[in-house]
């Protein structure tokens, strides 16, 4: 038993007690304020967790970089950081720390809701940055959500209360923050603005004020970029509290990373793409991101590249893709060894793309900091790389804004040897392929758009721009129109017109209150000396009336000048752009309320406005033309009115006309009424003309068997119309005539019952005369079904009669034989 016991004194002594998860976070927190950052080289030297530093080890961040070492303690203590550091420096984890480990000391779990907040201007960073904290933060008991434009709303609102990190972009944020009611970021402790110079931009002005004014004022809050701002606006809406700035290379020799390569070239617009595709050609086992200004323009390059194969793997990252399209393109990018990006500004900030060799930026930047962010894409993290840019001879003064922010960039010349020019492959592909052509007009409109949009002026002259020969660089035998220019220069025409007018208007005014000032002086002059007045008065009537002519002349003038002119208003009013200097000036022909607005004041010229489609529909209907109706006359001069498309009832017609609103439902019954008994009498009709077109074509038919079996009755060679249709009967010809064997017999049955037919029909005929007017229009005449008949008959009996004067003739013959013998 002792041993026993003895035993089990000393498991007891093995197990070590675990100190409480509150006493370790009070021994971190105290270690805050010891911090030292010049001695601070790994991540093992921080007070941090041990999830932290686990996650950190397994994801192999050993040693710190410059803004980490400096703005993660600064942060631990609680205070408002702008953090400013080169592109690939690793900002990211500068964050990202200082949010773990925040809300671990305040023991955050998910009944807690929102705790911090990260914000991103674009979608792949959001990306990035989830996925570095998933890698990083994996031991924490801390849940995390990716928040973004292109995936699906529904499975993100049923879930966002149960995230403490929610990483996102402004646009989908704010739409969570007015539509769902589950969100709720009362308790949020952290604030953190990644590429913070971009979210809080033009672009994103009015997005971030609401999504700040939803926020709690009492929170700590995070900003970092590679151009930091510095404006005093931007930091006072986000009520930063004493905010430190931290610039680890404000003082370096130069703002770019020092493993980069910076070089430019200059060459005219349409020798872009041979000086592209002769680079790739040239740089095939390499790793390249190509940035251009506008997504059409990524479009089209892609898409031709591809066909034309330029034997390395193409890639295209644009904003127009779809999200899932776009991180499948982001993740197989960064998994090749060659490849090639086309991208738009999209890919420029924050991208951690490993192993890129170069940056070839073929449309010029927007300013020096879009260049330090292109360029940043390269050359991350002590690795090296080289960067391109592809200048216009009236875009080289941005160089001397790229040197003065301390940027080495040198200039190289192309090679005219290696230049390989593409335009006639691109030409048989889009003879070949029209949506390819329709993609390629397309990206000639946006890059002149582009051009024209940008603020610096002075860089950027769209004037300049040799588009035709462009045009033809991208395989297009026909330039595309360029609509937006035209409008432009027909504005600035006519603005220069107006300006004409106005300064030949206000001349002609200071010339007639001048000859105003000299005639009434001269009237003074003859009142003392006694002279009549009546030669003055003349005098100043004649040149009112010249100035008024005059007037009247530019005002006709105006009018053809704004004659067809889409941009302008007609009913603006041409006499407002006149202005005199003198106020009481006694003119007779003037009108009394001209004179009024005379003694107002000067008259200012209104504001041209353009013609939009409601407003010449408006005077359309104040003109009443009806588009697309065409008016029938008759000979008489008549309109004639097609029932099927107007009413023809006087009380249909009345209901049109009446102005009342609304719909009168008795009078509408009453008028659908009127208009069907209308439409009956109109249907009956066409079906009488439907039988009576029936009959007449029975009748044609009829009419057409008998004749063409009267014609066939004449070629089988018949004596008469009556025998002609007895052709089957035998020839009887050789028969001797009975006549002149036996004599003339007296008429025979036959011929009386011909007789007495004939003497029917005349009767029958005689009585048809005698009918009415009105029978012989309503009546069909009768049929001749009687003749016929006995027409049948009379046949018959021929027959009959045949035969018997064969068998007479027979015995007859008989007789005579035997006599003879």
């Amino acid at each position: 038993m002792a041993n026993k016991n003895e035993k089990k004194v000393k498991v007891y002594k093995s197990k070590k007690k675990r100190t409480p998860e509150i006493k370790i976070i009070q021994d971190l927190q105290a270690k805050y304020d010891s911090i030292d950052e010049s001695k601070i080289q790994k991540f093992t030297d921080l007070p941090l967790s041990t999830q932290t530093l686990k996650g950190l080890k397994d994801s192999e961040y050993v040693d710190l970089t410059d803004i980490q070492r400096q703005s993660i303690g600064l942060a631990l203590k609680g205070n408002d950081i702008l953090g400013a550091a080169k592109t690939g420096s690793g900002k990211t984890l500068a964050f990202l720390i200082p949010v773990m480990e925040i809300l671990y000391c305040k023991q955050w779990t998910r009944l807690d809701g929102l705790g911090a907040l990260i914000i991103t201007p674009t979608r792949e960073l959001a990306y990035q940055i989830y996925e570095t904290l998933r890698k990083v933060g994996r031991y924490h008991d801390i849940s995390a959500g990716l928040i973004i434009g292109g995936k699906d709303l529904h499975f993100e609102k049923k879930r966002l209360d149960q995230c403490n990190i929610i990483i996102c972009t402004p646009g989908r944020l704010l739409q969570h923050m007015d539509e769902n009611p589950l969100f709720d970021c009362v308790n949020m402790k952290i604030l953190v603005l990644d590429e913070a110079d971009r979210c809080l931009d033009m672009g994103f002005e009015k997005t971030m004020n609401s999504i700040i004014e939803n926020l709690p004022p009492e929170r700590k809050t995070l900003l970092f970029s590679a151009t930091q701002t510095k404006s005093v606006k931007d930091l006072a809406r986000l009520s930063l509290k004493d905010p430190l700035y931290i610039s680890v290379h404000e003082n370096a020799a130069h703002t770019t990373p020092e493993g980069l390569q910076q070089s430019y070239i200059v060459c005219e617009l349409e020798e872009k793409l041979a000086m592209l595709w002769s680079f790739i050609r040239n740089h095939l086992k390499q790793k390249i991101i190509v940035f251009f200004s506008s997504c059409k323009q990524v479009k089209y390059i892609f898409e031709a590249f591809c066909r034309m194969r330029p034997g390395v793997s193409l890639l295209s990252l644009y904003g127009t893709l779809h999200q899932l399209k776009r991180m499948s393109i982001y993740e197989s990018f960064c998994k090749k060894q060659h490849a090639v990006l086309f991208a738009t500004d999209i890919a420029a900030r924050g991208l951690d793309f490993p192993a890129v060799n170069w940056v070839v930026q073929m449309d010029c930047p927007e300013d020096v900091n879009a260049y330090i962010h292109r360029a940043g894409r390269t050359a991350r993290f002590q690795s090296g790389g080289e960067s391109l840019l592809v200048l216009l001879p009236s875009e080289e003064k941005i160089v001397d804004q790229l040197k003065e922010r301390k940027i080495p960039i040198n200039m190289i010349k192309i090679n005219p040897n290696k230049l390989q020019s593409p335009q006639r492959k691109l030409e048989a592909l889009l003879a070949r392929d029209v949506a390819l052509k329709e993609s390629a007009q397309r990206a000639f409109v946006a890059y002149v758009k582009s051009v024209f949009l940008m603020k610096d002026k002075s860089i950027f002259n769209v004037h300049a721009l040799n588009t035709d020969a462009f045009a033809r660089s991208l395989g297009l035998a026909i330039p595309p129109r360029i609509r937006f220019l035209q409008r432009m220069q027909k504005n600035s025409k006519q603005d220069q017109a107006n300006k004409k007018d106005t300064k030949e208007a206000n001349s002609l005014i200071q010339n007639f209150s001048k000859s105003q000032s000299d005639s009434e002086e001269d009237e003074d002059e003859s009142d003392e000396n006694g002279i009549s007045k009546r030669e003055h008065v003349g005098e100043d009537e004649s040149s009112e009336e010249e100035c008024v002519n005059k007037n009247e002349k530019l005002n006709r003038k105006r009018d053809l000048n704004n004659f067809g002119n889409n941009d302008v208003d007609d009913d603006d009013d041409d006499g407002d752009i006149l202005t005199i200097k003198r106020k009481n000036i006694e003119i007779d022909d003037i009108p009394s309320d001209d004179l009024d607005e005379l003694n107002d004041g000067s008259l200012k010229s209104k504001s041209k406005k353009a013609v939009t489609k409601a407003a010449l529909a408006k005077k359309i209907l104040k003109k009443k033309i009806v588009p697309n109706k065409k008016i029938n006359f008759d000979e008489e001069g008549q309109e004639v009115v097609d029932p099927t498309k107007s009413k023809i009832s006087d009380l249909a017609k009345q209901y049109e006309n009446e102005e009342a609103s609304g719909i009168n439902i008795e009078v509408a019954k009453q008028v659908l009424k009127e208009e069907d008994r209308f439409d009956k009498q109109r249907f009956r009709e066409k079906i009488r003309e439907k039988h009576r077109e029936e009959k007449r074509k029975l009748k044609a038919q009829k009419k057409a068997e008998r004749e063409e079996k009267e014609n066939e009755e004449d070629e089988s060679g018949g004596e008469s119309g009556e025998e002609s249709g007895d052709s089957y009967e035998p020839d009887l010809s050789w028969l001797p005539d009975p006549d002149k064997i036996y004599g003339k017999r007296e008429g025979s049955d036959e011929e009386k019952e011909e007789g007495i037919n004939e003497s029917s029909f005349k009767a029958q005929s005689d009585d048809s005369s005698m009918e009415s007017d009105e029978d012989q229009i309503h009546r069909p005449p009768k049929r001749k079904l009687i003749t016929q008949d006995e027409h049948k008959k009379k046949k018959r009996k021929q027959k009959t009669s045949t035969s018997e004067d064969d068998n007479l003739h027979a015995d007859e013959e008989l007789a005579l034989q035997l006599l003879r013998a």
